[in-house]
Parts: structure tokens; C-alpha cells; sequence
């Protein structure tokens, strides 16, 4: 599965936004799923199997509880590709950037 597939499906987005702040168990993942997108605990399983075998998520065993976190490989690789598109946008998020800085500017004189 390309990797824009895995990162098109908003709950499996959702799943990284909640793993890229620690290490989380696949219980307190499934929680936050089900209350956000109304969807069954199977339903969750297989956006983070999705996630594990596309290596966006590692997993590992602690007693009874699997443990998911980002792996950050997979994003580097986004983040290249994306790189060719960049020349699109940095040039106006500057202009934007510089424009706020004068609007900054000409509130504090007055």
C-alpha cells in the first residue's frame, strides 16, 4: 500500500496524531477511535494492523497490553516526496509571514 493510501484514511491520520505524543495501548487508542468516529473496536484493530504492516506503527507486548508508537521512517519519506511541492507554497507563507510582521509593526506605532 503507497503511503499516501495509508495517510488518506482520516482515522488512521487521527491514530499518528494520538501515537506522535507516546507510546499509547491499543486500549486507550481504541477508546479515543470509537468516541471521535463511532467505530467498532474490530474496526480499530485493522486501521492499526494497517498502520503496523505499512510500518507507520510499531507495537510491542507488555503482559496483556500492546503498546503503539510512531515510527518515523515511513513520514521522512512523505516529507521527501513533498519536497518537490514545497516551491509552491514557502514562497507565499513568506510573503504571508512578512506581511504579518508589518501589520505587528504598524499596530504597535499607533
Amino acid at each position: 500500500m503507497h503511503a499516501f493510501d495509508v495517510l488518506g484514511d482520516p482515522v488512521r491520520r487521527r491514530i499518528l496524531e494520538l501515537l506522535a505524543d507516546g507510546e499509547l495501548a491499543s486500549g486507550a487508542v481504541t477508546e479515543v477511535i470509537r468516541d471521535e468516529f463511532a467505530i467498532s473496536q474490530p474496526a480499530v484493530s485493522q486501521h492499526l494492523k494497517v498502520l503496523r504492516d505499512n510500518g507507520f506503527a510499531e507495537v510491542r507486548t507488555d503482559g496483556a497490553r500492546r503498546l503503539y508508537t510512531v515510527n518515523t521512517d515511513p513520514l521522512r519519506d512523505v516529507d521527501q516526496w513533498l519536497d518537490h511541492f514545497r516551491r509552491y507554497w514557502t514562497p507565499h507563507l513568506d510573503a504571508l509571514g512578512t506581511e504579518i510582521a508589518r501589520g505587528k509593526r504598524r499596530r504597535s506605532r499607533t
